[in-house]
């Protein structure tokens, strides 16, 4: 086996993240050293917008590796997660024969590689190059798609019954993400490291919001996080994500407003709120407030 070049230490880990454009704390630092060095697949779980799938996409920047992604959702298959056959392709095949191989023959020629069609989990095992496997959003995925998960993360390997087994030669760095919406099994998370991410503080959104928008002044910043940490205080149907505190950013940037008083804040909460309910109660508590 091949080791992966992720990372040599948490500090590098560190330094080479934030340089992608993602600004690590010390967990999600540490845990992505280890996930590359120990190349054990990591789960991170926290609600949505914390920066879960980025993370996957900065290591991949970081490392000068690609990205191949799994977007999981009801109803998921194994012919959309590992693979399937090319069935019309088959069928052409067995049609030109013209009947004239026997059934063996035939079988040996129609589930030969030119008929796979590999999706996400074997392209990612089949790669020579650097590789981050993100399966995004396990926990919208029926239960029974993590059975099909367990091969990949424990041995880096998928079995095809008309090929065999396919190895890894590379193992690439695995990122799940989970929005815990439900409980994932034990048999997922023993076989994967674990990080949490949780909305940042006031002082640390303020260092994301200010990397990604280092135009925007730092009054305004600060008046812009604390808005939103009192925002997320609220009972929402979706509280604003760290992306949207840096669309608002851009947005007041845009707009050239200097103070964001109340009157700003309704003109522009629709860049953090995308619910009437939340627009409506974050406008009333935020005049309560202020």
């Amino acid at each position: 086996m091949t080791a992966s070049p992720w990372f040599a230490s948490p500090d590098e880990a560190a330094s080479r993240l934030h340089a992608a454009g993602y600004l690590p704390d010390p967990a999600s630092a540490t845990t992505s050293y280890l996930a590359g060095a120990l190349e054990k697949p990591l789960l991170v779980e926290g609600p949505a917008g914390v920066g879960k799938t980025e993370l996957a996409k900065a290591v991949a920047r970081a490392c000068g590796a690609d990205l191949v992604r799994l977007q999981c959702y009801e109803g998921l298959d194994e012919a959309r997660a590992l693979y399937e056959w090319n069935y019309r392709k088959q069928l052409l095949r067995i049609q030109a024969a013209g009947g004239s191989e026997t059934w063996e023959q035939a079988h040996d020629d129609i589930f030969a590689e030119e008929f796979l069609l590999a999706r996400p989990l074997l392209t990612a095992i089949r790669r020579d190059e650097p590789t981050v496997l993100l399966i995004d959003e396990i926990d919208k995925a029926d239960v029974e798609v993590e059975g099909l998960l367990l091969e990949v993360l424990s041995d880096f390997q998928v079995t095809i019954p008309e090929l065999g087994t396919v190895t890894a030669t590379r193992r690439p760095f695995v990122v799940l993400t989970s929005n815990a919406t439900r409980e994932l099994s034990e048999a997922v998370k023993r076989r994967c490291l674990y990080l949490h991410l949780d909305y940042p503080d006031v002082e640390r959104e303020r260092e994301i919001v200010t990397a990604q928008v280092p135009e925007l002044d730092r009054h305004i910043a600060s008046q812009l996080v604390e808005t939103v940490a009192r925002v997320r205080e609220l009972e929402l149907k979706k509280a604003p994500s760290i992306a949207e505190s840096v669309d608002w950013a851009r947005t007041l940037v845009a707009l050239e407003i200097g103070d964001l008083d109340e009157r700003a804040i309704a003109e522009t909460l629709g860049v953090i709120l995308k619910h009437r309910s939340d627009h409506e109660r974050a406008v009333k508590e935020l005049r309560l407030r202020s």
